[in-house]
């Protein structure tokens, strides 16, 4: 009898146990946190406080126990571990797998794409946008020139450090470690042989930027930019100005204008290519990498000049003597003309 006890006892105890030990497995590891949507992205700024992450969770998931999610946050003593970053919530979650996430700033990064953008406003709007760091912390930092001398660049030409292209960013990154990222990235596009390339151009990294930003700018047909990278090269390699007309726009700060006059060839701007020989300050723009590649592997020719053709189909007429290029230019201002174009 006494024997039957104790077997009772026991298989009881041994079925409380299971229960406890299911319940706390539930609680712990079973799904507690679903997302109010397909791909649910919580933001936790820098220097949130716990209160603040847990009032984050609650706007954004549906939370079965609340309590139970703050004990299993106590036992890993999350709040004292709380980073910041942006963590996307893709399925239910138990609330043991949640807190692991949250603990080790296990944060989904953010794909940013630039191009077609001018100037640094541009660049840290579009970055600005997407980050924690808003673009006035970006553009402030990329003002002060301080912060970059020692790489070599100063403020005119900083924005050749900004190569087009998709990079994914944590959202916490702040204004100083997105331009180390950036300077990891234009150094490793920098490689041996576009390195190599450029030497034997007999430019720096700055120069090719600033010459590739124009024939951006100048070219609409891809296949053309060689071309007219050789012809800017053959007119440095003779002591000619630029004559760039994009670089007239720059100077003027209106890349509106469709037609070069007479009267914008005098602004006073050291972007001014037809007053100043040599290359500008920096470059009009974002060279974006098939412009860097045109100035890399230029044509070799002798061509001097080109002029937009007549019939408005994107291509130029290129030619070597100046009288050549003047009966070009000549058609292409009468077809300006005829369209009533006189901006």
């Amino acid at each position: 009898m006494k024997n039957k006890k104790i077997l009772y006892f026991l298989t009881g105890a041994g079925i409380l146990i299971l229960v406890i030990v299911s319940v706390i497995y539930t609680n712990l590891f079973s799904t507690g946190v679903i997302p109010d949507k397909i791909n649910q992205v919580i933001y936790i700024p820098t220097g949130s406080s716990y209160n603040q992450v847990l009032d984050s969770l609650k706007s954004n998931l549906t939370i079965k126990n609340l309590k139970v999610l703050m004990w299993i946050a106590k036992k890993k003593s999350y709040q004292d571990k709380i980073k910041p970053g942006r963590y996307v919530i893709n399925k239910s979650l138990s609330y043991n797998s949640l807190i692991n996430m949250l603990r080790s700033g296990r944060q989904s990064p953010v794909k940013i794409t630039f191009n077609n953008v001018r100037t640094l406003n541009q660049i840290a709007g579009k970055i600005g946008r997407q980050l924690e760091a808003d673009s006035s912390q970006i553009i402030g930092f990329l003002s002060d020139d301080s912060n970059y001398t020692e790489d070599g660049f100063k403020k005119e030409n900083i924005i050749s450090l900004f190569v087009p292209n998709t990079y994914e960013f944590y959202w916490n990154t702040n204004a100083r470690e997105l331009y180390a990222r950036m300077l990891k990235e234009y150094r490793l596009f920098w490689n041996d042989q576009r390195l190599s390339e450029a030497k034997e151009k007999g430019l720096d990294l700055k120069e090719v930027s600033i010459l590739a930003s124009i024939i951006d700018d100048e070219v609409v047909k891809s296949e053309e930019k060689p071309r007219i990278a050789g012809v800017y090269l053959n007119r440095l390699t003779r002591g000619m100005p630029l004559q760039a007309c994009p670089t007239i726009k720059f100077a003027l700060n209106d890349f509106s204008i469709t037609r070069i006059l007479k009267k914008y060839l005098t602004v006073d701007s050291p972007y001014n290519t037809y007053e100043h020989t040599g290359f500008p300050p920096g470059p009009i723009g974002c060279a974006t990498i098939e412009g860097i590649d045109a100035v890399l592997n230029a044509e070799k020719h002798d061509y001097l000049f080109f002029a937009a053709r007549a019939d408005f189909s994107g291509y130029h007429n290129f030619s070597r003597t100046l009288s050549e290029h003047n009966r070009y230019a000549l058609l292409y201002q009468k077809e300006l003309d005829k369209r009533k174009i006189f901006k």
